[in-house]
C-alpha cells in the first residue's frame, strides 16, 4: 500500500528503474490470517521484490451470519502487522471468501457492497479507480518489461457468482444455463480486455481454474463458465499463465499448454493428505508457502517456496 507521498515517490523511482533491471520479481500469496503469526514475510522480504500480489483471503473477517462486525477489526489488525517493506513496492490484490464476508459466499451475500467498501478503504483504492465506481473488484494493469507488453487481469470470483451445488466442501457441478462466476458485466469487460495488444497475459483468480478432481471450490464447479474462460484464452495458450490461491496448498497445473500456479497459504497450512489431479505437475504442498514470478528478457521463471524461502517446485517458461 502506498501510505503517503514519500512512499508513492519511492515507488515512482523504483518503477523507473525496474524496466532496466536484470529481472522483474513479483511475489504472490494468499490466505493470510491477521490473528496468526506471519514469519513468512522475513523470507519474502529477502526476495527483493518489485511487486506483491495478494490472491485473496488477505484477512479473515467473515462470520457464519455474514455480519461484517469482524471484518473492520480484521483489517485494522492486519494493517498493523503487515511489514513496512510493502509500502516501498507496488501492491495488487483480489479478494476471496474470507475477505468478501461469507465463507464460500457469492452473489447472494447481502453485505457484499459494504464489504467492497471496506476492501477499497483498506487497499487505499482511489475514488477515480473503476473499482470505486462499479460492483466488483475486478481490474487490469498493463506493464512494459524489456520492451514487451504484459497484461495483468485480476478477476472477481465472488461478487457475481451463482450458488454452489451440493454439500459444503463436497460441491458438485452447477450446469444451470444461467449459472455464472463472473456475471454478465465482468464477462463483457474480460472479453474487451483480451482485445488489447499484448505480448504476455497473466490472469489472477482467487479460486482454481484448471484443477478438477478435488471436492472444494473451483471453476469446474461451473463447467460452462470454465469452458468459456479456457476457450477465450485458448488462442493465447503460448503466452498465458494463470494464478490462484484459496486452497491452503500450493501446486502447478497445466492444461492444453496453459499453466496455473496456486499459491496458498501464507500462514494457515493445509491438511497433510495426498492430492492428485489429472493436470497437476508434481505434487501439492500444504505447508506455509509463497511464490515468486520472475520475468527475464526471454524467460519467465516461477518458484513455489516454503516459509524459509526453500524451493518446493518451479517451472520455467520461454516467451
Amino acid at each position: 500500500m502506498k501510505k503517503n507521498f514519500l512512499s508513492f515517490f519511492l515507488f515512482l523511482v523504483l518503477s523507473a528503474n525496474v524496466i532496466h533491471a536484470e529481472s522483474i520479481k513479483i511475489g504472490l500469496g494468499s490466505c493470510l490470517d491477521q490473528d496468526y503469526p506471519q514469519p513468512i514475510w522475513q523470507s519474502i522480504q529477502k526476495e527483493d521484490l518489485n511487486y506483491f500480489i495478494f490472491l485473496g483471503d488477505n484477512v479473515y473477517g467473515d462470520t457464519p451470519s455474514g455480519s461484517l462486525r469482524k471484518m473492520k477489526n480484521a483489517y485494522d489488525k492486519q494493517k498493523k502487522v503487515l511489514p513496512d517493506f510493502l509500502s516501498d513496492i507496488y501492491i495488487f490484490s483480489i479478494w476471496d471468501d474470507h475477505d468478501f464476508g461469507k465463507n464460500d459466499g457469492g452473489a447472494d451475500y447481502r453485505f457484499k457492497r459494504q464489504a467492497q467498501k471496506l476492501y477499497l478503504d483498506f487497499w487505499e483504492i482511489s475514488k477515480d479507480d473503476d473499482r470505486s465506481k462499479r460492483d466488483g473488484i475486478y481490474f487490469s494493469k498493463n506493464e512494459v518489461f524489456f520492451d514487451k507488453k504484459f497484461k495483468f487481469i485480476f478477476l472477481d470470483t465472488r461478487f457475481f457468482r451463482s450458488k454452489l451445488k451440493g454439500a459444503k466442501s463436497n460441491y458438485i457441478e452447477n450446469i444451470e444455463p444461467d449459472a455464472t462466476i463472473l456475471g454478465n458485466d465482468q464477462w463483457i469487460w474480460f472479453e474487451n480486455e483480451l482485445n488489447d495488444d499484448f505480448d504476455f497475459l497473466f490472469i489472477f483468480s482467487s479460486i482454481q481454474i484448471i484443477a478438477e478432481d478435488h471436492r472444494f471450490e473451483k471453476w469446474s464447479n461451473f463447467p460452462n463458465e470454465r469452458y468459456k474462460l479456457l476457450n477465450l484464452i485458448d488462442k493465447f495458450s503460448d503466452k498465458t499463465i494463470l494464478f490462484s490461491g484459496d486452497r491452503h496448498r500450493a501446486g502447478i497445473y497445466r492444461k492444453n499448454g496453459i499453466l496455473e500456479v496456486t499459491s496458498s497459504s501464507m500462514n494457515k497450512p493445509g491438511s497433510s493428505f495426498d492430492e492428485i489431479d489429472k493436470y497437476l505437475i508434481g505434487e501439492t504442498y500444504p505447508q506455509e508457502n509463497y511464490s515468486v514470478l520472475e520475468i527475464f528478457e526471454n524467460i519467465i521463471q516461477i518458484k513455489i517456496k516454503d516459509i524459509n524461502g526453500a524451493n518446493l517446485n518451479s517451472i520455467s517458461y520461454k516467451y
